[in-house]
């Protein structure tokens, strides 16, 4: 009997547990509605997956009706609720400028064009710099501010519409950028055709992690200045991948406009650069400076200036950049490097650095270049401030020679404070190769040239360089399976 009793004891035990268990159960589900109730009445809980189709939300897609307050409409509420997508549908969208909040992401289907206004009252100017050539700057057509987890994607197209509006304008002062991020986190613009923007295309200020990925962008033929493709300043951790730029101005380049906050973490590779200024650069604006920069496996072609800039001269320090396995054609200059004391500042109030800062741990390696229009490598410090730890390696360039003995005797001037840019020393050099002063440790392996014509210049010259690496340095010929290609 004694088993029995136990056991009918621990069956009622477990039967008063499971009433018990029970009546919790029903008392939480009667509270389930209450709860779901307080949770929707807080946006930040909602779903952000959602889509907006803005053509259900009152913007008309047909290139003639100013779109600006319903877009931004329905930009602002979607990210009331938590955020999503808005999509434009194939249809050509006017607007003027356009903030994208956090959380919120545009998505321009194939044949949607986003069409920036050509009356220059429509644009706003959030966040107003000067430019490094001294020109006002900061209106923008599609912008975010402060914002987190933003985007534009799809295969559509951003046109600003910008030769139009300068026409409009005399002189031209509202020169909107195409698309500008201002302190952003998490940013991705992918896929998109971007074109005739104002000013610069694509501009990044203090914005930090972002994905840029397939991107094409043509502002070449539009006769505008200032027309940068991608343009990164003072941000950080950054990814650049398969984007093709054909450019009037720099078509990559980094640079920083903030006197403490360095340009960072930028890796940029397998894109396809041309330009009528200068492919892969960083500067001219440089009063933050830069560190951990790479770039690589990119194709230049057709490029106004040189194919890579290198450049620091309002104080920052530049260092510990690596561009490699780079191919060149119809470039003027492959590679210059320079560092100056322009020390210019670009944000009110803020103060000038007193001395050039430093440029330092530079290795440019694998690159190819041919149809060169000047010479082929151009390096300058500046007296009492060299830059140092530049190697060169692995280095192949088809030259176009023809130089004359007169030409060998031509002296670069310093021009310490100028605008940075290898045209800043004349068109006509001493060398037909390489040109380098001012350096502390300058490491050249494995160069290789070739001479279209015959050239009574030297193949070097090296002024004010210690610890040259090899000492006796002098480039090789070009095998001949590779011979010389005219430009």
């Amino acid at each position: 009997m004694i088993p029995y009793r136990g056991f009918v004891f621990v069956a009622g035990g477990l039967g008063f547990a499971l009433m018990r268990f029970m009546r919790q159960t029903i008392a939480r589900l009667r509270l389930v509605p209450a709860i779901v109730a307080l949770f929707s009445a807080f946006p930040a809980f909602a779903a952000v997956d959602a889509t907006v189709d803005v053509t259900q939300a009152g913007v008309v897609g047909n290139g003639t009706v100013l779109n600006t307050a319903a877009i931004q409409k329905a930009i602002d509420d979607l990210s009331a609720k938590g955020g999503g997508t808005i999509r434009f549908p194939a249809g050509r969208y006017l607007s003027g400028t356009i903030e994208i909040k956090s959380k919120v992401t545009l998505h321009l289907d194939e044949d949607a064009i986003l069409l920036g206004s050509t009356n220059p009252d429509d644009y706003k100017n959030l966040d107003p710099f000067m430019a490094g050539d001294g020109v006002p700057q900061g209106h923008a057509f599609l912008v975010a501010r402060d914002a987190d987890h933003v985007g534009i994607e799809g295969p559509g197209t951003i046109d600003g519409q910008g030769p139009a509006l300068r026409a409009k304008q005399n002189p031209y002062k509202v020169r909107p950028f195409l698309i500008r991020f201002l302190r952003c986190t998490n940013v991705t613009v992918k896929d998109a055709h971007l074109t005739n923007p104002g000013a610069w295309t694509l501009n990044f200020f203090q914005t930090k992690t972002a994905t840029l990925e397939g991107l094409t962008i043509r502002t070449r033929s539009t006769g505008l200045s200032n027309n940068d493709g991608i343009n990164i300043d003072s941000s950080e951790d950054f990814r650049i991948k398969n984007c093709d730029v054909n450019s009037g101005d720099d078509a990559l380049v980094i640079k920083s406009t903030s006197r403490d906050k360095p340009c960072r973490g930028i890796v940029a590779s397998d894109c396809k650069l041309s330009t009528s200024t200068n492919a892969i650069k960083l500067g001219t604006e440089s009063i933050g400076g830069f560190a951990d920069i790479s770039v690589s496996h990119c194709q230049v072609s057709n490029v106004g200036m040189a194919g890579i800039a290198v450049y620091a001269v309002d104080g920052g320090d530049l260092k510990n950049v690596t561009i490699s396995d780079i191919t060149m054609d119809r470039v003027a200059m492959p590679i210059a490097v320079r560092l100056g004391a322009r020390l210019k500042t670009f944000r009110e109030g803020e103060k000038a650095r007193a001395a050039p800062g430093s440029l330092a741990d530079v290795t440019i390696k694998n690159v190819s270049a041919k149809n060169i229009r000047t010479i082929g490598i151009l390096i300058s410090g500046v007296p009492s401030h060299p830059i140092q730890n530049l190697t060169l390696d692995g280095i192949t360039l088809e030259l176009p020679g023809g130089g004359t003995a007169q030409n060998a005797q031509v002296q670069l001037a310093e021009r310490e404070t100028a605008y940075p840019e290898y045209s800043m020393f004349g068109n006509t050099f001493p060398v037909h190769t390489i040109y380098a002063r001012h350096v502390d440790k300058l490491t050249l392996n494995n160069i290789q040239t070739s001479l279209a014509k015959p050239d009574a210049r030297p193949a070097t010259l090296f002024l004010d360089v210690e610890n040259l690496n090899p000492k006796d340095f002098a480039p090789k010929p070009l095998p001949a399976t590779a011979p010389a290609t005219q430009p």
